[in-house]
């Protein structure tokens, strides 16, 4: 075997896997957000928020109440869905459900940066629209790394997590351990740091079958809250399934109230 000949098989894989790094950084957006899933005509909305030449798009149910509640959807979910379900355990309470950039109605492309700040935006927006000082947030999957963000940011009242997570790094890190992920991402969504000094009381909502957020990335965000939050744990729900029955509900229903 010729030196140039043992020199290229050893080139060859690094060459490759190298390119497959370039590759994944080139493409992480399109691998961190499903907003395909999610498209809508804007008809069917409600609510509109207009961030410069973006406009965002989504429902205000039952306006005018006392007590707010803002609801950041998972990656993929028509957040329309979850219409029904807070007007049915929330009645007290005025809620907005808005899509994130690109997904249901709105405008634009989904990014990390741009997603905090219209985060920021709406919680102004209902804060001055309904007067309160009450707003709380729930966050679902993606939702929770918004959620999140907005918390370490504005005077959020209550904060509910379902199914949420330590860093989109930390969940990369663990389904493609053969990356060097913290070189790669863009979009961290680190929720531990944000939340590392939110004193206000959380709830985490865990599916026991989740095959999307690992056990042990949800155990460190849990560890690392200054104060302890409350826990429901779902035996039986996966990632998808989580709070999908009523009974569900009721514990979210009883902290958002207490």
């Amino acid at each position: 075997m010729t030196t140039k000949l043992l020199i290229a098989l050893i080139l060859l894989p690094v060459l490759a896997y190298v390119g497959l790094c370039g590759l994944m950084y080139v493409k992480q957006r399109e691998l961190t957000y499903f907003p395909q899933f999610t498209r809508i005509e804007s008809a069917r909305t409600d609510f509109e928020l207009r961030r410069g030449d973006v406009v965002l798009r989504g429902w205000r149910i039952n306006p005018g109440q006392r007590h707010a509640v803002i609801y950041f959807g998972g990656n993929a979910e028509s957040i329309q869905h979850m219409r029904e379900h807070l007007v049915a355990w929330f009645p007290e309470h005025s809620h907005y459900l808005l899509a994130y950039r690109g997904y249901g109605a709105s405008d634009g492309r989904p990014e990390e940066a741009l997603l905090f700040a219209d985060a920021l935006a709406l919680f102004d927006h209902v804060k001055n629209e309904t007067g309160t000082e009450v707003v709380s947030v729930m966050g679902r999957s993606l939702g929770s790394g918004v959620a999140s963000y907005l918390a370490s940011q504005r005077p959020v009242h209550r904060l509910a997590l379902i199914t949420p997570f330590d860093s989109l790094a930390g969940v990369a890190n663990h389904h493609y351990p053969w990356l060097p992920v913290d070189l790669l991402i863009r979009d961290r969504f680190d929720s531990m740091r944000h939340l590392a000094d939110f004193r206000r009381p959380v709830l985490i909502v865990r599916a026991g079958r989740d095959q999307v957020i690992p056990a042990d990335s949800t155990d460190r965000l849990v560890a690392s809250l200054p104060v302890p939050p409350d826990v429901l744990m779902l035996p039986a729900a996966d990632h998808d399934t989580a709070l999908a029955e009523p009974a569900e509900w009721q514990p979210v229903a009883d902290f958002l109230r207490r």
